[in-house]
């Protein structure tokens, strides 16, 4: 048999499995015999669970957002209450805060030490000090307009809800536009549509540079470019455990602009600020290492393609790129990675999840001699892919 004819054996064989698989599971007789098999049982347990947490889960994370609107995360955070000085932070009645508190329960947010005395429970505890989780809490609300009537999200078209409008810089990159076309981006001033995209991704920022920095070691290096980094935040987190490293922040003007006090604030002055668009300008010279830190899955391939030749451009021999973003394919969060930015970055207007061989692929494209992944503790915030000149 040929190699052709084999690949096509193999390819039947298993969608005869699937099929088989399929027919079984979905037999009410067969969910019945595995629910009271003792060999089953768990199994079948843990899937039935697992469905309803999918089925549920609009429910949890509305659970979610009330119990920090309420203020209930932030109070807890100081020690622990009784319902009544819960109530008096919420202003919910009773009754009502009482059926909040049993769903912020459930899903571990608080819990009960003893008759009438809240505390955090180990999620809401965890929480509680993450300025970027409880961040993307807040801005989820924008997200859960566009995904109302997610067909209809389809059917419209990327890019024609909020999250596009909040976005200000994803309309123009979706449709192949240059970034002048979006005067926010380009003279908003850095005060204006930008600031709130640019805050949420500060916010954000320190944990995925948390992984970046376990997982990279940045003293080989003489200079920094942070390509697309905002209002440094990044750079910041570099710079506390490299202080020595010069650095260099290329962005949009007006998210440029919006940077320098803020740079300032932070003791960075000295790090060199470059406004343009890496979608229309070469980026600009001088690091012998370019992070791109949740850049590259905001934009479409051909976007993509032209960064990446931009940054071989401007790196000198030896020089590396760093692509840090969470990645399609994550083995344990493919939820995170195909799920989650597959419909947000839909309807942000901009971009697609792409996995590691993706990135490698387009890497080898670019010209780069050598590309690798380089393993991150947490891969459902960030992994890291590390290529060289």
């Amino acid at each position: 048999m040929t190699t052709g004819g084999s690949e096509k054996g193999r390819q039947s064989l298993r969608l005869r499995w699937l099929n088989a698989r399929n027919r079984m599971l979905a037999s009410p007789a067969f969910q019945r015999f595995a629910m009271r098999n003792i060999f089953f049982r768990r199994t079948a347990r843990y899937h039935a669970n697992s469905m309803f947490a999918v089925i549920t889960g609009f429910v949890q994370t509305k659970a979610l957002t009330a119990a920090v609107d309420a203020g209930l995360i932030r109070r807890l955070a100081q020690g622990p209450a009784t319902t009544a000085d819960l109530a008096a932070v919420s202003g919910l009645e009773l009754k009502a805060l009482q059926r909040l508190l049993g769903a912020a329960k459930a899903i571990d947010l608080v819990e009960l030490a003893e008759d009438d005395l809240w505390v955090l429970g180990q999620r809401g505890a965890a929480l509680s000090t993450n300025q970027g989780a409880l961040a993307m809490i807040e801005h989820h609300k924008i997200f859960y307009d566009d995904l109302a009537d997610p067909i209809a999200m389809l059917k419209g078209g990327r890019g024609q809800g909020k999250l596009a409008a909040f976005w200000t810089y994803a309309p123009a990159a979706g449709q192949g536009q240059p970034a002048t076309a979006d005067d926010a981006s380009w003279q908003g001033g850095g005060d204006g549509a930008v600031a709130p995209y640019s805050a949420l991704m500060a916010a954000s920022q320190p944990m995925v540079a948390e992984q970046v920095l376990d997982a990279y070691d940045f003293r080989r290096h003489q200079c920094l470019m942070d390509v697309g980094g905002g209002h440094g935040a990044f750079l910041a987190e570099v710079a506390g455990r490299h202080p020595g490293l010069a650095m260099k922040l290329f962005d949009l003007p007006a998210v440029v602009e919006g940077a320098k006090a803020r740079l300032a604030t932070r003791g960075l002055s000295h790090v060199a600020l470059h406004g343009g668009s890496f979608r229309d300008d070469p980026l600009p010279q001088g690091a012998d290492v370019i992070s791109l830190v949740r850049i590259c899955h905001d934009h479409d391939d051909a976007v993509v393609r032209a960064l990446l030749k931009k940054a071989h451009a401007a790196l000198p021999p030896g020089g590396r790129l760093l692509i840090a973003e969470p990645m399609a394919g994550t083995p344990g969060a493919e939820v995170m990675g195909d799920a989650y930015f597959g419909l947000y970055l839909w309807a942000m207007g901009s971009g697609r999840p792409r996995t590691a061989a993706d990135y490698l692929a387009l890497l080898a494209q670019a010209g780069f001699a050598t590309a690798r992944e380089v393993s991150t503790a947490l891969p459902m915030v960030t992994r890291l892919v590390v290529a060289e000149r």
